[in-house]
Order: C-alpha cells, then structure tokens, then sequence
C-alpha cells in the first residue's frame, strides 16, 4: 500500500509560484498591480492615434468623392458624346459638323486622342494611333474600357460595325483626377478586378511604421472604380518615445518597489536565515555583522534571536558542567566495579588454591574463567568514556582467549586457541554474550578433550552488512557420548540460554565439531 501525505502537494501553476524565490514574487505582484495603469497611458495614447486616423480617413472620402465625380463626368460627357458622332456617322459617313463637335470636345485636354473608324478600318473622324494586339473589339452596342501600360482605352460599338476608341494617357486622367486644393501626398489608380492603373503613386515608400488610408469608388465605366490612398497617421518619434517611456515607467515603478521590498524586508531576512541555519550551540549571534537593517521589525526579530542564542550558551554551559561531573562518576563506578571484579577473582583463585579436591579447583577455575571474561568486557567498554562507537571483537576475544589459557587445568596443559577476527564493533550486551558463549563452548570442549584444539572465527556477513558469523570449531565438539552427555547436563542449558541472548540461532554441525551463531554488529573501527 503506498503512503499518502497528510497535506496534498500544489501542482500546477500554483507549484510554480511557491518555489519561486520571495523577490521574484514581490517583483511578478508589483508588475500585475502596475499594468492597469500603464495600460491606461497606453490606451490614450492610442486613442489619440485612432482619433487622427479617423479623421484622416474622413477626409479621404471626402477627397475621393470629390476626384471619381470628375473623372465620371468627364468621361461620361465624351463616351456620350462618342456615341452620338458614331451614331451620326454611321447615318451619314460625311457629317462634317459631329465630327468637329467631338473634336472641339477633345481638343481641350490636349494629348487626348480619338478615332471613328468604318467596318474596313478607314479614319472617318479624328486621328489614327495604335493599340495592342490583344485590345479586343467590343460587341455591337456595348462599350469596353482598357488598361494599358501608358494609359486607358474606351472603345464603343456601333451597331452597323463602326467603331469609336478615346484613348486618354495616364497624365490626362492623373489631371482629372487631382482633387482641388489638396496640400498632403495622395495616390491615385484607376481598378477593376486583378487589374490596376496606376495615376499617380503614393510618395515615402514603404516602412516598417508607414501606414496608409485607401478608399475606392466606383465608376459608371465598365466596372472601373478609382482608388486613391493617403499616408496615416504617421507613427512618430515622440510617440514611440512616448509608448517607450510607458513602457520603460511601467518596468522602473516595478523594479523600484522590488529594490525596497527586497533590501527592507527580503536580504535582512536572508541574512537572518543564514546565520540562524550556520548556527552551532554556544554561540551567540552578532547582529552588527548582518549589516544595515532598516526594518524595525526585522531588528527586533534579530535581538529576538540573540537573546535565545544567549540563553541557550548559558544552557550549553551548564550541561558541560553537569557533563564533567557526570563523566568523574561514571569514572569512579567504573573503577569500584573493576575493583570489586578484581577482589572477586582474588578470592576465587584464593579458594581455588585451598580446595582439597580436584573437582572442586576445577569447579572454583570455571566459575574464575566466567568473572574474568566479564571483566574483559566491562574494561574493554569503559575503556574510553568520551566516545564509545562499540566495543572491538578482536582484542576482547584476544585477552579472553589469553585468560582462558592462564586458567586452564593441568590435564589441558595442550590445549590450543586459534583466532581469526575481523576488525568488528559490537555493543556491550552483545559483547558480553559472545564472550560468555565462547567460554562455555571452550571449556565444554576440554571436557571432551583437554589436549585439544579450539579454532574460533568471527567474520562479516556478505549478506548483511550489520551481522557477522561467531563459528567455534574443534575435533572435541564432534558428536559423542560424552559430548551428549555434557550437553545433557548443564552445558546445553547455558549455552541455550545465551543464544536467545543474542537474539540467534546456535547451529551445531556434529560431523566437523562446529558451533555456528550469526551476531548483530554496529560497525566497523
């Protein structure tokens, strides 16, 4: 089952914003608190550009309005007046005075030209001049308007094949097309469809800031509208200095506010932070090397802590104190204890030497082995009261082993010991046990066998790195009779006992004489 934790995690935005530093979040709030009004500035400025573009854009129509009106009357005039020549001219080829009449009429715009033509092609009234191959011939009665490279082409129809064509270049109609008293650049062109004829191009070019205004009227010609454009209200300096500025206002207002907030509020408090998180018991904080902190609050905060580092110094003081004394008694409990050890074993081995039996030697030696192999383990852990990680395996098994020889009986005078301990740390209960068990195992082995000899191993578990494996071999500990018996009587009991001590199970492997125990350690030296 997998653990939940009391509080749900933020996700999303909100995760964002709490990982982010205090600064940061002081300088994003200031920002959203000061865009309602830089987007207000910004608003009015603009407004106040919508408003010249509107009125641009008002007199533009105008403008406009005024140019198509004279284009379309001009042109309208002479199509009509094309049309009733042609018409007269299809009824008398020889109407000299429609012909003059039409001629007086286009003599006023001066480059202008005209020509009727019979069916065969032949000039009846007006001039000859070319047009494109590609410049179709209208059907009867209709009327056709073309787009040239150098001007426009109005050609009319008649209905017995006769043909009327005014071709009026790009500066005659650029000319009706000027509106009266307009000071400011313009462009004019002449539109229909895809296609366009340009009269007059819009001056300044294009430009990543220019803007223009273009209105388009129709025409009562074949579909042409005329289509003139004026530059917009023109994006100035002053105002992209202007918009800048709001900008640039916008951001100061911001970063201002973060610089108080942060050097009032948020370093004095970092500075705080850090000096309370490198803090060690003893010390007393010094709040003049923090440097200025102009918030009152933040200074009191820091007295705050100061007094508290100052009482806990005070604290730290009395319980080093109160540690020496205590560190003098344990020292005294530790030599009275190691004393009253010594006066034990001395009376042990002085009995022992007045025993009238060999039994009763052995039995004062046995119970002597066991004193001095708790006091190897009580000499071993006071050995250093200041700093006590556990006590080492090799050299309190060494001694032991050392004790366990010297007391060994006359019958055992071939006894042999062989150690091979890893360098381990084990606490004192622990240490106690295993030193018990080794003394019980050794001497129920020279009961078997008193020439005999004992190997004892203390090894790290690959397994496991906070065990090890205790193994005492010998020849003497291979299943028999005696070794039964033994284990019967008192032997199997302690030995038992101890085991559960050691929180363990005792393994015995009959055929090779090996007792096996895995130990709990707390290290390595």
């Amino acid at each position: 089952m997998e653990s939940t934790d009391l509080e749900p995690r933020a996700r999303g935005p909100a995760a964002a914003l709490a990982r982010m530093p205090t600064g940061a979040k002081v300088f994003l709030i200031l920002v959203g608190a000061l865009l309602p009004l830089a987007l207000i500035a910004l608003f009015t400025t603009l407004q106040t550009t919508r408003t010249a573009d509107t009125e641009a854009r008002a007199r533009l129509r105008a403008i406009a309005a005024e140019s198509s009106g004279v284009v379309d009357n001009a042109l309208g005039n002479q199509v009509s007046q094309m049309t009733r020549a042609l018409a007269a001219l299809e009824q008398n080829p020889h109407d000299a005075p429609s012909c003059t009449q039409l001629a007086g009429s286009f003599a006023a715009q001066g480059n202008v030209r005209f020509a009727i033509a019979d069916p065969q092609g032949r000039i009846l009234c007006g001039q000859r001049f070319s047009l494109p191959a590609s410049a179709a011939s209208p059907h009867p009665a209709e009327m056709r308007v073309m787009f040239l490279d150098d001007g426009m082409a109005i050609r009319l129809a008649g209905a017995m094949g006769m043909t009327a064509t005014a071709w009026y270049p790009v500066s005659a109609l650029a000319a009706l097309a000027r509106p009266s008293g307009f000071v400011p650049d313009y462009g004019a062109a002449l539109v229909r469809g895809d296609e366009h004829l340009v009269l007059r191009h819009l001056g300044g070019g294009e430009s990543p800031l220019g803007r223009r205004e273009t209105v388009r009227s129709e025409l009562s010609l074949d579909n042409v509208a005329l289509e003139m454009s004026t530059p917009g209200a023109p994006i100035t300096s002053p105002l992209i200095i202007a918009t800048v500025l709001l900008v640039l206002m916008w951001i100061a207002a911001a970063a201002i506010g973060w610089f108080v907030v942060d050097r009032l509020l948020i370093r004095p408090l970092r500075r705080l932070r850090t000096s309370v998180g490198n803090y060690r018991p003893g010390e007393v904080l010094d709040m003049k090397r923090f440097g200025a902190m102009p918030a009152q609050e933040i200074r009191e905060l820091g007295d705050t802590f100061q007094q508290i580092t100052r009482t806990v110094q005070l604290h730290e003081a009395d319980l080093a104190e109160g540690l020496v004394r205590q560190t003098r008694l344990t020292r005294e409990v530790h030599h009275r204890v190691k004393n009253n050890l010594q006066v034990i074993s001395s009376l042990i081995n002085f009995h022992a030497r007045g025993a009238k039996s060999g039994e009763a030697t052995e039995a004062y030696a046995s119970i002597q082995r066991r004193v001095d192999a708790l006091a190897v383990v009580h000499r071993h852990h006071y050995a250093e009261l200041e700093e006590n990680r556990g006590l080492e395996l090799r050299s309190v098994i060494g001694e032991l082993a050392a004790n366990i020889r010297a007391t060994a009986p006359e019958r055992a005078a071939g006894l042999g010991i062989t150690l091979e301990i890893e360098p381990l740390l084990v606490n004192q209960d622990v240490a106690i046990a295993v030193a018990f068990l080794i003394t019980e195992l050794v001497e129920l082995a020279v009961n078997c066998n008193p020439t005999t000899h004992v190997r004892i191993s203390i090894k790290g578990d690959p397994e496991s790195g906070e065990r090890a494996i205790l193994r005492v071999n010998s020849p003497a500990l291979v299943e028999s009779a005696e070794l039964v018996a033994l284990l019967e009587g008192r032997y199997g009991r302690v030995i038992a006992g101890l085991a559960r001590q050691l929180r363990t199970r005792l393994h015995h492997d009959p055929l090779v004489g090996a007792y096996e125990a895995s130990i709990a350690i707390t290290g390595r030296p």
